[in-house]
């Protein structure tokens, strides 16, 4: 629970002082302790046990956990302020008693609704007291350091982060009860960057901004080169052309037999119909055979053809593959027809020695051979 240690000058132990909240006025911590210590004719002067000030503001807070030291002395001379310790009226609530006097008719405005105590019996309407149940209830849920740092002043950089007006604090932004007002964007600050890599910048909407310590709006140097250039976007669901090769240029023509027959283009997944044998893009054949009467075979017309009787053609496909790479490779066959005949001769011929010297060391030539009788 909240407390406040405070000591006389004449003892040397602390006591504590219990109170609900974050803080506590100078005049209610006069009050328990007189009432604690049962003190009488006297008047109680408080200081700071860190800083020795003086308390002489009846009204100044005294947050959680502080320590005070305690004087006693004596009340001649002085106004009688032991009423204000019996019975302690806010202004608030006398202002608002008094308004509620004089005209009971005319309805309290919302900020004089804030300060008072019974909404009950004000005259206003529900709206309003149910803002100021709300504000009221959040009042005492303040941090003693925020607290402290609404009664300095502020810095004359600081700007309001909901306004972005300078001159009060955001916990008394004009703007808190306004329903129509709409928060101005946030803005990163820059943490962390020299100002050399910074370049200041007049409008806040700019992409990439940022604020400074001071207040300023900047944005980084690198980030600036690159939002000036312009970079062009490709719309949705565009085509993707792929690279171009040395192989699949102008001068290098597509053959004729990786040549789709229906798109006349460089074949795309080959594939092979099983009615005529013959080979086309997978896409350009399942379409054909899927739009047309009777699943007909675009080639040679037969009908009643599955698409799922196609069957991938991986020769084709290496051979695309090769002629897109510019590693295109003869086919065994062809390799064989572009033989010169002076290579077939010569060929034959190591293949008939080799027979003949195959057939020469075999055993049973051996054993024929010693048995010929000898002329």
């Amino acid at each position: 629970m909240p407390c406040v240690h405070y000591k006389f000058r004449s003892k040397l132990t602390h006591d504590t002082v219990l109170f609900e909240g974050l803080q506590i006025t100078v005049t209610e911590l006069k009050r328990q302790i007189m009432k604690r210590e049962r003190l009488k004719l006297c008047d109680l002067q408080i200081s700071s046990a860190q800083t020795n000030e003086e308390y002489t503001d009846d009204e100044a807070l005294v947050p959680n956990n502080t320590s005070v030291i305690i004087r006693r002395i004596p009340a001649v001379g002085l106004k009688s302020t032991n009423k204000r310790f019996v019975i302690r009226q806010p202004e608030a609530s006398r202002g608002s008693s008094q308004t509620q006097q004089v005209g009971d008719s005319s309805p309290v405005s919302l900020d004089q609704l804030l300060k008072t105590e019974n909404l009950a019996e004000a005259n206003a309407s529900e709206e309003d007291k149910l803002k100021a149940v709300m504000y009221q209830s959040s009042l005492c849920y303040y941090s003693s350091s925020d607290a402290m740092k609404l009664l300095g002043l502020l810095p004359p950089n600081y700007i309001c982060f909901r306004c972005g007006i300078p001159g009060h604090h955001i916990k008394n932004c004009p703007s808190t009860w306004d329903n129509s007002f709409a928060p101005r964007k946030r803005i990163q600050k820059c943490a962390g960057i020299p100002r050399s890599f910074l370049v200041e910048v007049d409008d806040p909407d700019r992409k990439g901004v940022m604020m400074d310590s001071s207040g300023k709006y900047v944005i980084p140097v690198m980030d600036a080169e690159a939002y000036a250039i312009v970079k062009k976007e490709k719309p949705p669901f565009s085509p993707q052309h792929e690279p171009s090769s040395p192989s699949s240029s102008s001068s290098d023509p597509v053959p004729a037999a990786l040549l789709c027959r229906i798109c006349k283009d460089l074949l795309t997944d080959a594939v092979m119909i099983p009615c005529c044998s013959t080979s086309s893009c997978d896409e350009c054949i399942r379409t054909c055979l899927l739009e047309s009467d009777g699943h007909l075979c675009p080639t040679c017309r037969q009908s009643d053809v599955s698409p799922d009787a196609l069957t991938a053609n991986t020769v084709l496909r290496q051979e695309v593959n090769h002629f897109r790479n510019g590693t295109r490779s003869l086919r065994p066959n062809h390799s064989r027809r572009s033989r010169s005949p002076i290579q077939q001769s010569s060929s034959k011929r190591r293949r008939d020695v080799r027979e003949n010297h195959s057939h020469s060391r075999s055993p049973l030539n051996r054993n024929t051979d010693q048995k010929r009788p000898r002329h």
